[in-house]
């Protein structure tokens, strides 16, 4: 299922209460986006997580839909409000927010990328920012927001995995080398979005593949995991980040030679997560 905004790959039969998602894994441009930027194909590029929708692209042959976004995210960020406007960027935008992402340029629409380096030359219309929202943020979460109600429906429960990448350097801050630093951020809120149990197995499932895991520092999650995530109504939201240098060069972009064997990891991962939320027709026949 295939729309401007998102592509959905759904099984044969859904058998798990899971959705997997990757809002910032678009890469379809559009030409005029580029052409009013500044920066070159590969800095533009510099936002993405890019090829996360690799690592998860085996999600529909264990059961669960797989929800990946097609419009980038310097074109708009869908892991934000449709609220947050950047007076900074957006004509018409009068007072300044006081909202810290929107100050620092990574509002809906954001005014940079990485290392804070701008995407544009001057401002952009109101009116460009809202066909924006309209024509992309909303059918997004429109779109995400019915796999989990169709989930709720079935399973009596909805599990959203939002599937992430950071930079290495992201954790440097936080101390420890290469051989210790967290590889994994799972982010809940601080328990928030979703249950004990459910952030404990997903921990246990990564580490269990051998990768380093840590809980919400720096990444407790956004906009999406904030929004959809309501254990109290069967309803659960857990961020996942993965540091890229895993499998791509952050530089050029490109898959690094690690690639083929940490995707076949992530594919054990992504197996097992499903297995959380699986459907048991026997188990509940005995009820």
């Amino acid at each position: 299922m295939t729309h401007p905004a998102y592509h959905i790959e759904l099984p044969q039969a859904r058998s798990t209460s899971v959705v997997f998602a990757a809002p910032h894994s678009g890469i379809d441009y559009p030409a005029d986006f580029l052409s009013a930027a500044e920066l070159g194909a590969t800095e533009i590029r510099s936002s993405e997580d890019a090829y996360v929708d690799r690592l998860f692209a085996c999600a529909p042959v264990h059961g669960a839909a797989l929800l990946v976004a097609r419009a980038p995210r310097a074109f708009i960020d869908l892991n934000r409000s449709p609220e947050e406007l950047d007076p900074a960027l957006i004509e018409g935008i009068a007072r300044a927010s006081s909202n810290p992402r929107v100050a620092s340029g990574l509002g809906v629409i954001p005014r940079v990328v990485a290392n804070g380096r701008a995407i544009y030359r001057g401002k952009i219309s109101i009116d460009e920012a809202h066909a924006r929202i309209d024509g992309y943020w909303r059918p997004y979460h429109d779109a995400l927001q019915t796999l989990l109600d169709e989930n709720f429906k079935a399973f009596g429960e909805a599990i959203l995995i939002d599937c992430h990448s950071m930079p290495h350097d992201a954790l440097a801050q936080f101390g420890g080398s290469r051989g210790t630093r967290a590889e994994i951020v799972l982010g809940d809120r601080f328990g928030s979005t979703a249950t004990r149990e459910l952030v404990d197995e997903v921990e246990e499932i990564f580490r269990d593949a051998g990768l380093r895991v840590a809980r919400n520092i720096p990444f407790a999650g956004a906009y999406i995991v904030q929004t959809y995530g309501r254990p109290s109504r069967g309803q659960q939201a857990l961020q996942i980040e993965i540091d890229r240098s895993l499998y791509m060069d952050e530089a050029t972009i490109t898959m690094n030679s690690d690639f083929a064997s940490f995707q076949e990891i992530m594919s054990g991962v992504v197996a097992r997560i499903s297995r959380i939320g699986r459907f048991e027709p026997d188990a509940l026949a005995a009820e």
